[in-house]
């Protein structure tokens, strides 16, 4: 993997800077009750201080040995433990000369209202935790055990909250895309060096923009109903009146397409503003058009939208935190390419992806070739599948659909019929996937656009391609223009390879700070709900 991976990962799609409002005024230290800690401690998302570089208040080396045999689920860091705690020379690191530090009673927050990350399995010995934080007096006299399970349980919460499932898992889920690598190591040098990681999460900013919406969707799911509204007409429009426009109008107000409940029965201007507002969010056509198919998605259950933000906050633990230069995304339910340069859109498109039982793949490249009036190699698949058959049906077959044979193989020469269009995008990878024009331009207004055999089709190709190429003084519009229309085949490298990321998000906060939702077009959300929550809602 190179290291502008590292460096310049993802996803952009339609995705917000965040601040964090950090809160000025010092927690007071009191014993930590689950009680007490969610009402009196700061904000999960408000972490202050760093930790403990005193040197002085030590413990006994045999302590470790001890707590590692008493809470054994801990003994996967037992290496980490004991190495920080030996170049510490044993000092305590969540204690000071005063007493506990602030950060602990905050990690302590976090763990104990951990279904806040989205996360319904608890992390190991809570009850321990619970009562050893309870005990505990904020003193000089400093206790072992409180201050090993702090650490312990601060490497567990990193582990699961930070990076969520191994890699092994998401690769068992078909996530070939390079994951943000946090070690064990890292988190610790943080404490060795004073530092709170807890101040500022190595996380992509999009997993607290959808925790905040989880919070509010757990809360509209306990006050509300959200029962099932039923139409008592196949069509509402304008000027409308019925009890159910009214109910409508309820929802889309708890849903934050509506700013304010009118509780009116008849359908008016402001409804079908909200109407198209929640349109937006799910990827519809914005027409206002409330029939029964729009309805179905009004009713969709609140309990399968907050499972699909939290696994959508599982997909967040994986991406790098920081995206940076300039680089393409693709978000395959989205059917959307973005072009991002220094984390700004420059542009975006629409795009086709691959039929559900041709699934594009979801990895990163670099886009390294374009290619002006491509060849179109035929897969031996779609030779089998489609090309043998139709030459057994019409002998005038290849002619017809200006192919021809090459070396034994079959492709479709350059022109405007061609299934590649007139420029394809190449990336070199080894799942042949790769970016093209397409003569069906009419898919490009379909709401849903997977339609494709794998690789990914643009909407606007010349776009693009003007994009990349508009750094080479030799590539102006007029030579484009004539590349595309040739009948050989052209190859150019680009003088600087750019990223390519293709993803799969279903839900995600864009820059209006809308939450929003796409269909599971490979149903790829179930299989990962099963795997991280013990009563997946999808």
């Amino acid at each position: 993997m190179i290291n502008r991976f590292s460096s310049a990962i993802l996803f952009g799609a339609t995705l917000l800077s965040i601040l964090f409002i950090y809160c000025n005024n010092p927690v007071k230290k009191v014993k930590s009750t689950p009680t007490l800690s969610a009402n009196k401690l700061l904000h999960p998302q408000a972490i202050k201080g760093a930790f403990s570089g005193q040197t002085k208040i030590k413990f006994d080396s045999n302590n470790v040995n001890i707590f590692l045999q008493n809470f054994p689920k801990f003994k996967d860091y037992a290496k980490e433990i004991s190495s920080f705690y030996k170049n510490r020379k044993y000092a305590f690191a969540w204690y000071d000369e005063k007493g506990m530090i602030e950060p602990a009673s905050n990690l302590y927050n976090r763990i104990i209202n951990i279904s806040d990350e989205g996360i319904s399995k608890e992390l190991p010995y809570k009850e321990a935790f619970i009562n050893l934080m309870d005990s505990a007096v904020e003193t000089i006299d400093a206790q072992p055990t409180v201050e090993l399970m702090l650490t312990a349980q601060y490497l567990t919460y990193a582990k699961k909250v930070w990076q969520g499932v191994s890699e092994k898992q998401s690769l068992s889920i078909d996530w070939l895309m390079a994951r943000k690598k946090i070690s064990s190591q890292q988190l610790l040098d943080s404490l060795v060096n004073g530092k709170s990681i807890l101040e500022n999460e190595p996380v992509y900013r999009q997993y607290n923009l959808l925790k905040d919406y989880l919070k509010k969707y757990h809360a509209i799911a306990k006050n509300h109903e959200f029962a099932i509204i039923k139409a008592d007409q196949k069509l509402y429009k304008l000027k409308d009146n019925s009890p159910t426009i009214s109910a409508i109008r309820e929802r889309l107000f708890l849903l934050e397409d509506l700013s304010e409940n009118s509780k009116s029965n008849i359908f008016d201007t402001s409804l079908l503003l909200g109407i198209k507002s929640f349109e937006r969010r799910i990827g519809r056509k914005e027409d206002g058009i409330l029939n029964s198919a729009l309805l179905a998605e009004i009713n969709y259950p609140i309990e399968k939208r907050i499972t699909q933000i939290i696994v959508n906050m599982e997909r967040s633990r994986w991406v790098p935190t920081q995206p940076q230069g300039n680089y393409i995304v693709i978000n395959i339910p989205e059917y959307k390419l973005y072009v991002y340069e220094q984390d700004s859109i420059a542009f975006n498109m629409n795009v086709v992806v691959g039929k559900n039982e041709h699934r594009t793949v979801i990895f990163n490249g670099d886009i390294k070739y374009i290619v002006f009036s491509p060849y179109w190699n035929i897969p031996v698949s779609i030779i089998n599948k489609e090309i043998l058959p139709g030459i057994k049906k019409n002998p005038s077959y290849l002619a017809q659909h200006n192919m021809e044979l090459n070396n034994g193989n079959i492709r479709q020469k350059p022109g405007p019929n061609n299934s590649l269009g007139l420029v394809k995008f190449l990336f070199p990878n080894s799942h042949s996937i790769y970016l093209h024009d397409s003569p069906a331009k009419s898919l490009f207004n379909e709401n849903d656009r997977a339609f494709s055999h794998g690789c990914i089709r643009l909407a606007e190709p010349k776009k693009l391609a003007t994009y990349l190429l508009r750094n080479n003084p030799v590539w102006k519009n007029t030579q484009i223009t004539n590349a595309m229309n040739l009948h050989n085949e052209q190859y150019v490298t680009l003088k600087e390879t750019v990223p390519v990321f293709i993803t799969y998000f279903t839900a995600w906060v864009d820059r209006q700070q809308k939450l929003q939702f796409r269909k599971d077009v490979y149903q790829r959300d179930s299989r990962l709900a099963q795997m991280i929550i013990e009563k997946p809602g999808i």
